[in-house]
């Protein structure tokens, strides 16, 4: 289902949780819909389901207005981070729920089930009830009910919120796997970038009811179009006078400039470490983070709390240690125009880390 979304807004008594959206997703895309509480994407996503009205804009189903049409005539399919299972059914009649209200015949509703189950890795399971699953059972059946019908169009708020980390990672690759067999067009709300950048095709970033940014992962992580998606995606740090830093002079050229450093851009050591000390600022180690395979290292450099990687094959850094920073590049952006600048003072380029 190709969807479009012009100019959407909706209120909530004085509050505007939704303002002027507008948006295109293709036919049998996976869309991440990701930002913090209060953004509005389970707003949209209400909306597009048919569980809010808006108060203005147009939805598009295929060119097709839908904003009159009741949820049940929209082709959609709806998965929540509760599960919402039927307790005193078992979970073929769960998955087979829809169908029926269909009016399928049963020769189909149990083709349809029982290819699903096993679509799904739920087989041997069919006839046990929502209690005698794991979470991830669980939410696997919920997702069976919903395609059960075939939707166009699958929604799911927060899908893995109520399962444990292991399980939810698990869960992150059968649910790219399961859409791209079946090519039914999705959103899924989640507050986990890491989620929305591992799953989705593409990811849309709402902050304060608007729509920040929209586009692959790879796009919006390495070009974000707003101090907001900059901050928000990834470890990272906005400066505002990136000029004042060792090796970045040439930025006084370009007024109004905000800049960008992620810890990849950054390497952090004793003197010995670096072959052009000149380009180096002075830092103080404020913390430690271990990550398993490195150390995330939060270094102070004069106003600035950077972010950077250290490998644990290397001297192990301590809290309040004196180091060398050498920031190898900024990503610089303005209203206008954005791009990346290298550190001018250092002569031994570092590979771009992917």
């Amino acid at each position: 289902m190709h969807v479009e979304v012009r100019n959407l807004n909706k209120h909530f008594g004085p509050f505007h949780a939704v303002k002027d959206v507008s948006f295109n997703i293709a036919k049998g895309h996976l869309i991440g819909l990701l930002g913090p509480s209060g953004g509005g994407k389970t707003s949209v996503l209400r909306m597009l389901a048919g569980l809010e009205a808006p108060d203005s804009g147009e939805i598009r189903f295929h060119g097709q207005l839908v904003n009159q049409l009741p949820p049940q005539e929209r082709g959609i399919g709806f998965v929540f981070q509760n599960y919402a299972l039927f307790k005193h059914m078992t979970v073929y009649d769960n998955i087979a729920f829809g169908l029926k209200v269909k009016k399928s015949s049963k020769a189909h509703i149990r083709k349809r089930v029982m290819d699903l189950i096993e679509l799904t890795g739920l087989s041997g399971f069919e006839n046990r009830y929502p209690h005698q699953l794991s979470g991830g059972q669980r939410q696997r059946v919920a997702f069976a009910r919903a395609l059960a019908p075939e939707p166009q169009l699958l929604l799911l708020d927060e899908p893995f919120a109520a399962i444990d980390a292991k399980i939810r990672q698990e869960l992150r690759s059968w649910l790219k796997e399961l859409i791209e067999n079946v090519g039914v067009t999705s959103i899924f709300v989640t507050h986990d970038q890491d989620e929305a950048i591992e799953v989705a095709d593409e990811i849309m970033i709402m902050n304060q009811g608007q729509l920040e940014q929209k586009g692959t992962p790879w796009d919006i992580y390495k070009h974000p179009q707003t101090p907001f998606v900059a901050t928000f995606i990834g470890e990272s740090t906005l400066i505002h006078q990136i000029a004042d830093l060792r090796g970045f002079e040439e930025a006084r050229r370009s007024p109004n400039i905000q800049a960008l450093i992620r810890p990849e851009y950054i390497e952090i050591g004793d003197e010995h470490e670096f072959n052009v000390i000149s380009a180096t600022e002075q830092g103080i180690v404020k913390q430690l983070h271990f990550r398993g395979s490195e150390w995330l290292v939060e270094v102070e450099v004069g106003p600035y709390t950077l972010k950077t990687y250290r490998s644990l094959e290397k001297e192990t850094l301590r809290v309040g240690q004196h180091v060398r920073v050498l920031i190898h590049r900024a990503y610089l952006f303005n209203e206008d125009n954005s791009w990346m600048i290298e550190n001018g003072l250092k002569t031994d380029p570092m590979p771009i880390i992917i």
